[in-house]
């Protein structure tokens, strides 16, 4: 369905008959009716970022759109525009009342936006919600095809996943978000949390805008269900059908992050257009042709910051440093929920303080705030964009922001700069942005001071990363990544199954696949132009063993590495505890590939500017006194030995004939290192598996990861480790990354391993996926099967 694509009501096209294999569930249909000015009724592609989002998918898919046309009290016959058949559902005035002004946006929208708007919890809300979502849901069976896909939006209709899969098991189900989900302390004020959570789980595959989301949703899941997950995986045991109907099989459903995004290209072709251009020339002179533009594009709602905003604008004007007519704030703020107090009281709100600025601030030839309270079309927005010197996004909470998004699309000269609130999901992508925390107001002030005064070459560098960044994860990548995440859940569901003589379904106990859900991950980043794979190697490449220079990496993990290096686009880093000495004497290829040792204090293969600076005489000094500690005490403590490093010292137990006396000698040394020279530098220590370091130069791998990926090419990264000291490297993690924790302690990765052959497994697929070479297993513990998918038996790891 095309931008401009409109039909009127008296010619629109009559629908396709029978059933669909794709069908799209949200709350509103992707069209407005409106009047056109000669008096005829249309209807228009919506502007909202759902529609902008699936537009692309539509139009190249083609499905069934069932959702509600926006007309209270009017039940519409489907209907259809371009490549979409449109299902309408009527809504009453008291279902629109309460189901969507009710539950829908004063329950779960507050409370799903950390609670800065008071929720409304009212039983009969929840009782319209739930007959609301059943119409929904029974609507979307009557037009599926058998064995169809059904994606389901956001969250009017979370209950919709669970009620399909009772009505029809045979479909494929998926569901997004497009807000957040809150945290447990949160979401368990919520008087039905079982009920929605039971409600999502009916889906095969639930995406989440974060990280955070998705973790706070699978919590929130082991928490109140009680269904234990595994990685982004959920567990779902065989339980009972409603009805006396056929028993629900055990299933899984992947809960995971697929940042949402935008179709970078029409923007950056509108932005260029002369028409555009000309645009925002115009705009700047209807201004005044003022020194810089700062630019704010917001629904009108208590989640968007837009108080805050005007506040730190206020404040900057008034301190003096930007006078008026040197800077102007456009504030664009489309209608929203007008019907709904809170937001009436908003409004209401932001046009005093707009007042208040311009009359404090203007002059008889300048207004300080341009206040729009309207939307634009599109090529509005991109003249506005392409005018703006600074977009500040400075929402208290939001899922994605789009509009983020589209600035840098638009920006094709490079210039300009973004202010992003760190609470905004765009935050994970757009690191280059002038990240603020909105209500640090002070903040917000020094941030809009530096991007009014940021030199072009500054604004070039970060905008040109950000733009690569939004042209790399646009919308296609992102519906392809969503739906080939719900075709893999589908094919994995079928495994779990298989059909015994009388047609009913028994479940398998053994083996499932290695890990559940990863190889959609491994697609996507095969798929990847540029790609760094990083790993740790002691307990990831090479197994545990008492001697550490015995320790060797297995044969197929180096096999498919050194496959993969041979890729175009393909960095590997190795990035070890070890030195870098020790860690080549095992024998590890290090030719061609990044190589950080003790902890990233040492770092080999990239440009001579971010090598780390050899010891200084007073790190000198600081050490020689810090190993003759460690060498008298670990003396006494037999099988204990100590490993020296360029910076520091690790001291191990793992051999140690007394492990009680090895206990105390950590514990000890801790304390004792505290009395060397406190005028030298400063000695860390950072414990791991049997092995106490100790250093004189802070470093950690999170740094060094962040190192290398600011040296390499944009990529998005797989890191693959299994100690404590990893997890610093996974926090850096972000969307379109993956993280993989070996072992069972707790990690912030998303998908886990037993051991070190789970991961030559994972690598082994990786390489497979991007260069069609196979590579043979070390252990028959870990299989492929005839699709080349990899298994093993059952994990019941946690999280």
């Amino acid at each position: 369905m095309s931008q401009d694509t409109s039909a009127t009501e008296s010619g629109a096209e009559a629908p396709r008959s029978g059933t669909h294999d794709f069908v799209v569930v949200s709350n509103r249909l992707p069209v407005d009716r409106v009047t056109e000015p000669d008096g005829t009724v249309a209807w228009r592609t919506s502007p909202g970022g759902l529609v902008t989002a699936m537009e692309p998918v539509v139009r190249d898919l083609g499905c069934v759109w069932v959702g509600w046309p926006g007309s209270i009290d009017e039940a519409l016959d489907p209907f259809r525009i371009g490549e979409t058949d449109l299902r309408p559902i009527a809504l009453d005035a008291v279902e629109f009342a309460e189901y969507y002004e009710g539950f829908s946006n004063d329950t779960i929208w507050p409370l799903y936006h950390d609670v800065i708007s008071p929720p409304g919890y009212h039983r009969e809300w929840w009782d319209r919600y739930v007959s609301v979502n059943r119409r929904f849901a029974e609507a979307s069976a009557k037009v599926a095809a058998k064995g169809a896909t059904v994606w389901v939006h956001d969250y009017q209709l979370q209950l919709v996943p669970g009620m399909l899969r009772e009505m029809r098991p045979d479909l494929v189900i998926a569901f997004f978000l497009h807000i957040p989900f809150p945290s447990n302390g949160l979401f368990g004020q919520l008087p039905w949390r079982k009920q929605v959570l039971n409600g999502l789980l009916g889906a095969d595959v639930i995406g989440f805008q974060r990280v955070a989301d998705a973790a706070n949703f699978r919590s929130a899941v082991r928490r109140y269900v009680g269904n234990p997950s595994n990685g982004n995986m959920i567990m779902l045991p065989e339980r009972p059908a409603a009805g006396g109907k056929r028993a629900l099989p055990e299933r899984r459903v992947l809960a995971q992050e697929f940042p949402i995004s935008i179709d970078a290209q029409s923007f950056a072709e509108l932005a260029q257009s002369d028409e555009v251009q000309e645009r925002a020339r115009e705009i700047r002179r209807e201004l005044g042709n003022p020194d810089r533009i700062i630019l704010g594009v917001d629904r009108l709602d208590y989640t968007k910051g837009i108080r805050h905003r005007l506040k730190a604008f206020s404040e900057l004007l008034r301190d003096g440093d930007f006078g008026a007519g040197d800077v102007t704030l456009i504030q664009v703020a489309s209608p929203s929920r007008e019907r709904v107090e809170a937001y009436q009281q908003l409004r209401n709100e932001i046009e005093v303080t707009v007042s208040r600025i311009n009359g404090d601030f203007g002059t008889i030839a300048h207004s300080p705030v341009t206040y729009l309270h309207r939307g634009f079309p599109r090529d509005e927005m991109a003249a506005l964009y392409v005018a703006a010197d600074v977009l500040a996004v400075t929402a208290l909470r939001d899922g994605m922001n789009l509009v983020a998004k589209e600035y840098a699309a638009c920006r094709t000269d490079e210039q300009g700069v973004l202010v992003l609130s760190e609470f905004a999901g765009a935050a994970d992508e757009l690191r280059r942005a002038l990240l603020v925390n909105p209500h640090d107001i002070d903040g917000m002030k020094a941030a809009f001071t530096t991007a009014l005064r940021m030199p072009e070459a500054e604004q070039r560098q970060r905008m040109r990363t950000m733009r690569r960044v939004v042209f790399r994860n646009n919308v296609a990548r992102w519906s392809e990544a969503f739906l080939r995440a719900v075709e893999t859940a589908a094919e994995s569901r079928g495994e779990l199954t298989t059909g015994s003589d009388d047609g009913e379904n028994a479940t398998l106990t053994t083996p499932i696949f290695l890990p559940t859900g990863i190889d959609a991950v491994l697609r996507r980043l095969a798929a990847e132009q540029q790609l760094t794979i990083a790993c740790d190697f002691d307990g990831t490449l090479a197994p545990i063993v008492s001697r550490p220079e015995d320790a060797r990496i297995l044969q197929r993990a180096e096999q498919a590495l050194s496959v993969l290096q041979d890729s175009p686009g393909v960095s590997i880093a190795l990035i070890s505890g070890r030195a870098v000495e020790s860690l080549a004497a095992t024998g590890i290829r290090t030719e061609g590939r990044v190589v950080a040792g003790s902890h990233g204090a040492e770092l080999m293969g990239l440009p001579d500017a971010v090598k780390p600076a050899p010891p200084s005489a007073a790190e000198r000094q600081q050490l020689n006194y810090l190993r003759a500690l460690l060498s008298r005490r670990v003396r006494s403590v037999p099988g204990a030995w100590l490993e020296e490093k360029p910076l520091g010292s690790a001291v191990h137990v793992r051999q140690a004939e007394d492990p009680q006396a090895a206990e105390r000698l950590l514990l000890d040394l801790v304390a004792e290192v505290k009395t060397l020279d406190p005028k030298g530098p400063k000695v860390r220590t950072r414990s791991g598996k049997q092995v106490l370091e100790f250093s004189v130069r802070a470093a950690d791998k999170g740094t060094v990861l962040r190192q290398i990926r600011e040296a390499l090419p944009e990529a998005p990264v797989l890191f693959v480790g299994d100690d404590v000291t990893d997890e610093d490297a996974m926090r850096t993690l972000g969307p379109g990354d993956l993280g993989v924790r070996v072992g069972s302690a707790e990690s912030v990765a998303e998908y886990r391993v037993d051991d070190p052959e789970g991961v030559a497994a994972i690598l082994a697929r990786l390489a497979e996926l991007r260069t069609g070479v196979t590579i043979g297993s070390d252990s028959t513990a870990i299989e492929e099967t005839e699709t080349g998918t990899l298994r093993m038996p059952r994990q019941e790891t946690a999280e």
